[in-house]
């Protein structure tokens, strides 16, 4: 897909590839940027980032997000989309961990082999590329 015809808020996200965490008592003041884009506003760049990165990434761009630091609050946002009508740019919200509340939540890029491609933050203390199964899977929503 031609930068022309991607989405600007996934322009956005790509432009932010290789931004991480910081170890010891210091932190990524790019993350904590990522977390004023939230009503949490955490101070520290341990705080789970996946939702705070997604919100940013989307109100930079002019799109409003959730504003909430749970992933699993785009599930409530835009209009939900199947698999098969996915774009790259659309929001993918994936379970994680034992708790109903617990999630993560990315850009979509792709879907093969059984697996789900995506742009986000917070992914191994990085905004990186990386797949989950399909299986992990909740939703997919795109900006209304």
């Amino acid at each position: 897909m031609s930068n022309s015809k991607k989405p600007l808020h996934l322009l956005a996200a790509e432009g932010e590839i290789g931004v991480h965490e910081v170890r010891g008592r210091q932190h990524n003041q790019r993350v904590l940027a990522y977390h004023q884009a939230t009503t949490l506003a955490a101070s520290d760049d341990e705080t789970p980032w996946c939702a705070s990165f997604v919100n940013w990434c989307l109100e930079v761009t002019g799109h409003r997000g959730t504003r909430s630091a749970a992933a699993r609050s785009f599930l409530k946002w835009g209009e939900q989309i199947d698999l098969e009508a996915a774009m790259p740019g659309d929001v993918a919200v994936f379970s994680r961990g034992k708790s109903p509340w617990q999630g993560h939540v990315a850009f979509f890029l792709g879907e093969r082999n059984g697996r789900i491609e995506v742009l986000g933050g917070n992914q191994s203390d990085a905004v990186s590329v990386t797949t989950y199964p399909k299986a992990r899977l909740l939703g997919l929503r795109r900006a209304a």
